[in-house]
């Protein structure tokens, strides 16, 4: 993968226009949208895990998270209820960056995001390896507020924003497709905004 480096960052760049997917209108508001109060996560004692089918189990915490190298990614946002915010700037950590910290005992193909408050979501694990893709702590040049799921949050720009989970502490890498919170309850398993993969299970 290539990044463009800039003082000591990288900067992915994934505008494409002043289109939004089929659906969904264009909106320059971020309306907070999330199952439940925002969960009240004390930086002191944040933990980050990454666990699964690895050879051995990393623990981090937030000093040792935000010391790893940083990516600046501007991209789209595209929520499920039909709205889209075609301008955003996420600042954090590249989930390939991530997952660089441990070693896989056997073949993974899926992940399993974990957060705070008992939220997960499935992906594959090709798609979260896009350049595109990071653990985001700030947005729009600001710390990312505890209701647009701080103090960080995955960023998925490819996929509908429920794939962009909130208060995410940890990392779950698997070799099957399971589904997180949101797919159990009929959600669409890939959720590819173009496509429409709102609800209901792939082909």
């Amino acid at each position: 993968m290539l990044f463009k480096r800039l003082l000591g960052s990288s900067k992915v760049n994934q505008h494409s226009g002043n289109v939004a997917p089929p659906g969904q209108y264009v909106t320059e508001k971020f309306p907070v949208m999330s199952f439940g109060a925002a969960p009240k996560v004390d930086l002191a004692t944040w933990q980050f895990d990454i666990f699964g089918l690895v050879e051995s189990e990393v623990s981090l915490n937030w000093q040792d998270f935000t010391g790893l190298p940083k990516t600046i990614v501007d991209a789209e946002f595209h929520c499920v209820t039909q709205w889209s915010r075609l301008q955003n700037t996420w600042e954090g950590v590249a989930f390939s960056e991530v997952a660089k910290l441990v070693s896989f005992e056997n073949p993974v193909t899926h992940v399993m995001i974990h957060c705070y408050g008992g939220y997960s979501t499935n992906m594959d694990l090709e798609s979260l390896l896009e350049d595109d893709v990071l653990f985001a702590y700030n947005h729009d040049g600001q710390p990312l507020d505890q209701d647009h799921g701080g103090p960080l949050r995955l960023v998925v720009p490819k996929r509908y924003a429920w794939k962009s989970a909130k208060w995410v502490n940890g990392i779950e890498f698997m070799d099957v497709d399971k589904p997180g919170f949101w797919e159990l309850r009929g959600y669409h398993m890939k959720a590819d905004p173009w496509e429409e993969q709102r609800f209901g299970s792939p082909d």
